[in-house]
């Protein structure tokens, strides 16, 4: 599959790319990620002012209308220089949360920050033991006036130390794996009873375990159909993913074969051994099948699929054992370089692995398309 970008998207596109490559190299990002904050403003900044922030919103929430594929766009970019800033966090899950299940005053009043980059968010909806069950929470909810008032627990919360605020998944109804009882809710992340411990995860992002202590939270969406809402995130925030696992990939491919041409092994070049020419030439084919499932699957984003869900599954397995292989490969190929932190294919190799296990591994996702498929 090859899409034909539109004029606007071509557009987008090569803005990104003129951007990133100006002013978010290698030693750029460096500095950026050992910095005590850990993102850039200036570089969130100069997202927003360019429209990136914007861009995937629809035009009656004050966004440009691109949808998926310029979330995909924006996202492969990324990928390609391991941009940090919380992009997914903060526009695809929360805002495509509240321009999804938000009421119009919520999205009127929380999207413009979010396009305008003032305003930074996430989601928090993983617990302990959790694994990759959205209706596994216990984080409780009950309502108090107009508000409702959290205690429990998040983990791995990417992104919450930046935040302005939260939006946290707990049951106001229901056991602790029952669908019908989850909600979503706003949280002011510096809220009294909002304790965050923050840390810098194995792909130099920060993220934290977020404690609830009485907090108080605003309804988003309905109450009990926080489930429904979260996966239908899932599979936006997968498509994003995805995006930015091919980008990686593509970046890992190039170095390898540019340092297969200069090092030398037994007076040759590694890349005149044949074994290894072929060890490439299966990391291309890697690569080329990620870059169609990844478009395949932004298109039906836009189109609204019905086997949506199944057609993310499958691109979230397939796209991860891709990126598994070629980081293997890659780092392999570079021999004892390659997980120096002087060079960048060690970096691709974790942020890869982290990608793969947010929002559910490889394995996870090859059953949930088999259990998808026996459904239909």
């Amino acid at each position: 599959m090859d899409i034909q970008f539109t004029e606007e998207q071509e557009l987008l596109r090569s803005s990104v790319q003129r951007l990133l490559r100006d002013q978010y190299d290698f030693e750029a990002r460096r500095k950026i990620v050992a910095s005590e904050e850990g993102f850039s403003r200036k570089q969130w900044d100069a997202f927003a002012e360019l429209g990136l922030l914007a861009a995937p919103f629809s035009e009656s929430a004050g966004g440009l209308g691109g949808g998926p594929l310029s979330t995909m766009i924006v996202m492969h970019e990324f990928g390609r220089h391991l941009v940090v800033e919380p992009f997914i966090e903060t526009v695809v899950l929360a805002g495509g949360l509240i321009e999804h299940v938000g009421t119009p005053e919520q999205q009127k009043s929380f999207i413009p920050e979010i396009i305008e980059g003032s305003k930074i968010w996430t989601l928090a909806w993983t617990e302990k033991a959790s694994r990759f069950d959205l209706a596994n929470v216990t984080t409780r909810a009950r309502c108090e006036g107009s508000d409702y008032i959290l205690t429990g627990a998040k983990i791995m919360v990417i992104a919450a130390p930046w935040a302005d605020y939260l939006i946290v998944s707990a049951r106001t109804s229901g056991d602790d794996r029952e669908r019908g009882g989850v909600s979503l809710f706003v949280v002011d992340r510096r809220a009294t009873g909002v304790d965050l411990q923050s840390f810098k995860t194995i792909d130099s992002r920060r993220a934290a375990e977020v404690s609830l202590r009485d907090v108080r939270g605003q309804l988003l969406g309905a109450q009990g159909e926080g489930v429904a809402a979260l996966e239908a995130c899932r599979d936006r925030a997968i498509g994003a993913l995805c995006a930015e696992a091919v980008g990686a990939i593509g970046e890992l491919n190039s170095a390898t074969l540019e340092y297969s041409k200069t090092r030398k092994q037994f007076g040759t070049t590694i890349g005149s051994f044949q074994v290894l020419q072929h060890r490439m030439v299966d990391m291309f084919i890697a690569h080329q099948e990620a870059l169609s499932l990844m478009q395949h699957l932004s298109l039906s984003l836009s189109g609204g699929d019905a086997s949506l869900s199944r057609l993310a599954s499958g691109a979230k397995s397939k796209i991860g054992y891709a990126g598994k292989f070629v980081a293997d490969q890659a780092v392999q190929l570079h021999g004892g370089m390659g997980m120096t932190e002087e060079l960048s294919v060690g970096h691709y190799f974790k942020r890869l692995s982290s990608i793969n296990i947010q929002f559910g591994d490889p394995a996870f996702h090859v059953l949930r398309y088999a259990q998808l498929d026996t459904a239909a």
